[in-house]
């Protein structure tokens, strides 16, 4: 029941402990970029490395272990499910066909297609049962491992910057990197102010999601005797309890917004970190800035197919 509260994926945890807290969030933002955008046409090598790097700044980031173990081990659990499922999939990869001839015909000649097969399991016989064999080959292995790699650096990646990162320094980062926007008249205070509402919101609706899972188990549903008919009456009615409640947390807000005169008057810059500036903060930026040029570079010659 506690599950959303235990895990803590996508929620910003407040403390003065890790190097991640406080260094410049357009750096981590720049590196989040790097994380999301980087696999995009990459090779299974690119994308192993990038989860290396990425267990190696949890694990140096000097944050606290009992917010990190749990979220990494079920993304790592939900990684490899899918990864696995990834390679089971039929790649429908047809064989190649170099001639016309047979190859019986040529006596030299190497038949490829099979050749790519890297082991085999099955036909499997259970009881009365017959099973098929499941072949993986190196297509499907590349693509349990793109899967599997993918999966685990966009999420982890995210998280690691949401939850070291306040929501008001995330939404000036975004007011800083969208600033040239506003030559063109974009409402950039509005739509920063309009970020930072969403990013607080979000707690909101795990907190309402959590309370319902919550009344399930204290009701002590059972789902197989109810049936399916009963069973989605009692689902579609958990959904819009759950969406009731989110509208209502939402009326809320915007009624406070209203009586503090909609909160426009906040500008993104009162929001400004102010670690900036110091000597030992400013180290761990210069050297958080030539790991990211180090890595564009590495990106450029080693991460392509």
């Amino acid at each position: 029941m506690e599950f959303l509260r235990n895990v803590p994926i996508g929620q910003y945890v407040s403390g003065k402990t890790g190097w991640l807290r406080t260094i410049d969030p357009r750096l981590k933002f720049a590196w989040t970029l790097i994380f999301l955008l980087s696999p995009i046409l990459a090779g299974p090598i690119w994308r192993v490395a990038l989860v290396v790097i990425l267990l190696g700044i949890t694990s140096c980031g000097s944050l606290p272990l009992r917010i990190v173990w749990r979220p990494l081990l079920f993304l790592l659990l939900i990684s490899f499910l899918f990864g696995m499922f990834s390679v089971f999939l039929p790649t429908n990869e047809t064989a190649s066909v170099l001639t016309a001839r047979s190859p019986q015909e040529l006596p030299n000649a190497i038949a490829l297609g099979s050749s790519w097969e890297l082991f085999k399991v099955g036909p499997l016989n259970l009881g009365d049962v017959s099973i098929g064999s499941f072949a993986v080959d190196r297509r499907s292995a590349e693509l349990g491992i793109k899967t599997s790699t993918l999966i685990f650096t966009v999420v982890h990646s995210v998280n690691l910057m949401l939850i070291t990162t306040s929501p008001e320094d995330l939404m000036w980062t975004l007011r800083w990197y969208l600033s040239p926007l506003s030559l063109i008249g974009l409402p950039l205070e509005r739509l920063s102010f309009q970020l930072l509402l969403a990013l607080r919101f979000i707690p909101l609706v795990q907190e309402e999601f959590q309370n319902l899972i919550r009344s399930i188990f204290v009701r002590g549903f059972s789902f197989r005797k109810l049936g399916i008919k009963k069973s989605i009456g009692v689902l579609l009615a958990l959904g819009e309890r759950l969406l009731t409640n989110i509208l209502l947390r939402a009326e809320q807000g915007a009624d406070a917004l209203i009586i503090r005169n909609g909160g426009f008057l906040l500008s993104p810059d009162l929001f400004k970190p102010g670690f900036l500036l110091k000597q030992t903060m400013m180290w761990q930026n210069f050297v958080a800035s030539i790991a990211l040029l180090l890595m564009l570079c590495l990106r450029y010659k080693y991460g392509k197919l």
